[in-house]
């Protein structure tokens, strides 16, 4: 197409978009001056590659711009996309992200466009009276940016910019000996007696009362004196070996694990002198802090407890209670009489 033809069709392309030359060398203008120095000292053929090229690649970002969804939707399709994760694990996060989707405005602003101002406004407005939330709600926020940017919602995941408050972990006040004592005299009431296996795993073995409550039969080994706790059992979603100690203490009559768990660990707990104010972990905490002050092994409790690190450990639990206190509490498992129970775990 020759020169005298380019300028015919330019010219009847103007005229269909209702534009005059002047509209046309005005974008072309402002094109050239948004470019800047990339467009100074140029030829004219090679001022107009640049345009082309800027062209095409504005063209591209307007469509990549489109192909988005809103924080509300972007949200939601996350928690739908962890459907295998454990009720109450779906549960929080339902909570979580409800809380930033009433703040103001947010639950319209398209996933691409949010900023890492937007994202912070978000999370001070939905969390900001309490840092433990501000830190899970984060982590939350994290994770829906990262779920859009697999689905090609967005390109990159602004939360990363945002610092992780830290939390100042406080030391944790575990159960005294006599509170376990009562505990353990409490099971000894036939209408309790189904408790004692339950009792004895998060005493002396440190187990969650999920993980007590969702343990299955195969995973007690009583010849190798072990509780396995698989992923699908775990909190964390990681397995982990947890020797089972003071065995001695337990019969064979009494190693099951009862149905209605949750209300008779409740009945258990009233029926020992507790009945308000109840650390959901108060035992889990005890067997971690009666640990640290008799083995003296943060690694080891680390594995057991089933922790990335120690650091949670060094925060809470050193110094929690005394040397002599923790001999008390484990002198049992050197007990010279044991009787090792072959039998597995049977569930009632």
């Amino acid at each position: 197409m020759n020169t005298q033809d380019e300028e015919q069709t330019a010219g009847q392309l103007l005229k269909r978009l209702e534009l005059s030359a002047t509209d046309a060398a005005r974008l072309i203008l402002e094109c050239t001056e948004e470019l800047g120095e990339r467009a100074l000292g140029l030829r004219p053929v090679e001022l107009l590659q640049l345009l082309r090229r800027t062209l095409r690649e504005g063209v591209q970002a307007i469509a990549a711009m489109e192909q988005t969804v809103t924080f509300e939707e972007a949200a939601i399709r996350s928690i739908e996309a962890r459907a295998d994760r454990r009720p109450t694990t779906r549960r929080d996060l339902r909570h979580y992200v409800r809380r930033m989707l009433r703040v103001e405005g947010a639950a319209s602003l398209p996933l691409r466009k949010m900023t890492t101002k937007d994202c912070r406004n978000i999370l001070e407005q939905a969390f900001g009276d309490s840092l433990c939330s501000l830190r899970k709600g984060r982590a939350i926020l994290h994770s829906i940016f990262t779920y859009g940017m697999r689905r090609e919602w967005v390109d990159n995941n602004p939360v990363k910019r945002i610092d992780c408050p830290s939390v100042r972990e406080k030391s944790i006040q575990p159960l005294s000996l006599e509170q376990t004592r009562k505990l353990q005299e409490a099971t000894t009431q036939q209408s309790h007696r189904s408790m004692k296996l339950s009792l004895h795993l998060m005493l002396y073995c440190g187990l969650r009362p999920t993980e007590v409550q969702r343990l299955s039969t195969k995973d007690i080994d009583w010849q190798q004196r072990q509780v396995f706790i698989r992923p699908d059992t775990a909190k964390t979603g990681g397995g982990r070996f947890v020797p089972l100690r003071c065995h001695h203490l337990l019969k064979r009559e009494d190693c099951y694990i009862p149905r209605n768990w949750t209300l008779r660990w409740r009945n258990l707990r009233r029926a020992a002198g507790f009945r308000r104010n109840w650390a959901p972990d108060s035992c889990r905490h005890t067997f971690a802090s009666y640990h640290a002050a008799h083995f003296r092994n943060l690694g080891i409790l680390q594995l057991e407890m089933g922790h990335r690190d120690t650091s949670l450990l060094r925060a809470r639990y050193i110094s929690a209670v005394s040397a002599g206190d923790a001999r008390v509490f484990w002198e049992k498992s050197r007990h010279r009489n044991s009787k090792i129970i072959a039998d597995s775990v049977s569930v009632t």
